[in-house]
């Protein structure tokens, strides 16, 4: 693997959790789970409204006080620092003012972060898929990996939040195998068994099934995997054809998967508002997190654009 491809990424030491207040549950159980999993300090990381405004004792005058907002958010955010110390965890609080999506890549260029932990918005009442545009921008910009906890996910207490099954989605786009072998470092860290899966969609079957079998396509896919990874996990390649997001989907629920491993290169502003991408419908059905590596990581590891390569070479999961 490209040496830009940090180990840490698969065994973190430091774990932004990305929070609003109150906290989602749900999403602070994942992320506790892996700091304690990996020992890693866990970062409670919220930005606030600036526009909190507080009346002065001495005067009618009212002016926006931020030292008086940010010590009232770190209060909020005392109790679950505290849940997090109990578990033996070692645990920081950091408040900002601003917007989220700045404050966030600011603070991943000031430390030392090796994965951000974030919550998506509920699909609206309509069935419009409300990523957010905090986690939506994030997962396309962010310098390390993203897990994202979408709304359909399940408690994972009921499992000890044990990793055992990766699913790891993978395209035709150029992404020279990092998409995969991340999925594959992840499987060794935690004796997890790796499935790759490939989605042919009926525009591209003809193309993609000229003169090969199914079989060995899914051989091809099993070779993505570098060799020093393939000896140490037992992987599995998944080939047929239909719409990736449905079949993605299906298959993480037949296969019990406890984590999906994308690739976000076209995770588009575009595609989050009309909902084209896969990557977005995935997040709001998964029934486990969603593992992301944003276009800015793929392109960091040597991957290249949007550029599909032919049809005899498949590469790892962008979507």
């Amino acid at each position: 693997m490209d040496a830009l491809f940090k180990p840490s990424w698969s065994k973190p030491s430091t774990i932004l959790f990305a929070t609003e207040v109150p906290v989602n549950e749900k999403t602070f159980s994942f992320a506790l789970a892996q700091a304690v999993e990996f020992g890693a300090e866990l970062i409670l990381f919220h930005v606030y409204d600036a526009l909190v405004v507080a009346a002065s004792e001495t005067s009618s005058i009212r002016y926006y006080d931020s030292a008086a907002a940010e010590r009232a958010e770190i209060a909020q955010l005392q109790p679950l620092a505290g849940r997090v110390r109990a578990a033996g965890v070692g645990c920081e609080i950091v408040v900002r003012s601003g917007l989220v999506y700045d404050e966030v890549l600011s603070l991943l260029r000031q430390r030392q972060i090796d994965r951000i932990i974030m919550g998506t918005h509920s699909p609206g009442p309509i069935g419009k898929l409300l990523v957010g545009s905090v986690a939506e921008a994030v997962l396309r910009t962010a310098l390390v990996p993203v897990l994202i906890v979408g709304p359909e996910v399940v408690d994972g207490a009921y499992r000890s939040f044990a990793t055992r099954t990766i699913l790891c989605g993978v395209s035709l786009h150029e992404s020279c195998s990092q998409v995969v072998n991340f999925a594959a470092e992840l499987a060794v860290r935690h004796h997890a068994r790796l499935i790759l899966q490939h989605v042919i969609r009926p525009q591209e079957r003809e193309d993609v099934l000229a003169g090969r079998s199914i079989d060995r396509i899914e051989a091809e896919l099993i070779a993505l995997v570098s060799p020093e990874l393939q000896g140490a996990i037992a992987a599995q390649a998944i080939v047929m054809p239909g719409d990736p997001t449905e079949e993605l989907i299906y298959q993480s629920k037949a296969q019990q998967a406890d984590l999906i491993v994308l690739g976000a290169q076209g995770a588009s502003a575009f595609a989050a508002v009309t909902r084209r991408g896969v990557v977005y419908k995935v997040l709001a059905h998964a029934q486990c997190p969603v593992m992301t590596l944003s276009p800015v990581v793929l392109a960091a590891c040597g991957a290249g654009g949007e550029k599909v390569r032919p049809a005899e070479v498949f590469l790892a999961g962008v979507f």
